[in-house]
């Protein structure tokens, strides 16, 4: 009865010293000059701010920065297969269609762009989540609206989670904003790490 108490004991105690161990996830940012550090050295985005606070906070997840400015829907269509078997994500941030929008793409050709990004990235398992975009009013009121209304529908139909614009809570401080009114600066970066953390913790499931 001894022998047994003493090695029930070493079992509990040896239970109580694991601690669960979270699995290693792969997290891809898919998106355009807004997250890939237009105008700085990419280590100075977001992404790299965050990639650098989760080093020590969350280093079971690995940050991807996969976005390169002046990408569209299309070219990130083209190079997704690339993405994929490169990095063999577990989830996906997708920030597209900005581009697209300034160069008056057609909303259809965007969403069908969108829906077979989200598609291929489901098909490889990965865990998707969507960016809403939004253009400059000057643009005119209609395409703007439907522009805007791309991404809620695209969200809705392939059942991913849509964030919001993180720069909206930028754009109205011209401090935050480089020259061409478009682009936030490195000042606005740390801002965007702190309104997208959460968003990106939930998709690696923090």
């Amino acid at each position: 009865m001894k022998n047994f108490l003493i090695k029930f004991g070493f079992i509990v105690a040896l239970l109580v010293c694991i601690r669960p161990v979270s699995a290693n996830v792969s997290l891809v940012v898919l998106g355009d000059s807004l997250s890939a550090g237009y105008g700085m050295a990419q280590s100075e985005s977001w992404v790299g701010i965050l990639q650098d606070r989760w080093q020590q906070q969350y280093p079971e997840i690995t940050l991807i920065n996969a976005s390169i400015s002046g990408d569209t829907t299309q070219g990130a269509l083209n190079r997704l297969n690339g993405v994929i078997e490169r990095h063999q994500p577990d989830a996906v941030f997708v920030e597209l269609g900005g581009n697209d929008g300034l160069r008056g793409f057609t909303p259809a050709s965007i969403q069908a762009n969108l829906l077979k990004i989200i598609d291929q990235l489901q098909q490889h398992g990965a865990t998707v989540a969507l960016s809403q975009i939004r253009i400059p009013p000057n643009y005119g009121a209609r395409y703007s609206a439907l522009f805007a209304n791309i991404f809620p529908t695209v969200a809705e139909a392939k059942d991913v989670p849509l964030v919001p614009f993180f720069m909206e809570q930028i754009i109205e401080d011209e401090g935050l904003m480089q020259n061409d009114g478009i682009h936030p600066n490195r000042q606005a970066q740390d801002q965007i790490a702190t309104i997208m953390e959460p968003f990106l913790l939930e998709l690696a499931g923090q």
